[in-house]
């Protein structure tokens, strides 16, 4: 899945979360979902700055400042 596709999938999960209308079984398999969709994201996103810490425009490797 693509990041953009994991982070709409986890806004949706946390609506339905948010509004109470999940049964505790749903509420635990949504949280076990959401928890895979944020390493996914995680790691995308620790992929995407280790990318942009190699390129800048000069072409020199700089360290990326969170």
């Amino acid at each position: 899945m693509k990041f953009e596709d994991n982070l709409k999938r986890l806004e949706e999960l946390v609506g339905k979360m948010e509004s109470g209308e999940l049964k505790l079984d749903e509420m635990i398999a949504a949280c076990e979902e959401g928890r895979k969709l944020v390493d996914s994201c995680t790691k995308d996103l620790d992929s995407i700055r280790q990318r942009i810490e190699k390129v800048t425009k000069a072409g020199d490797v700089e360290e990326f400042k969170a």
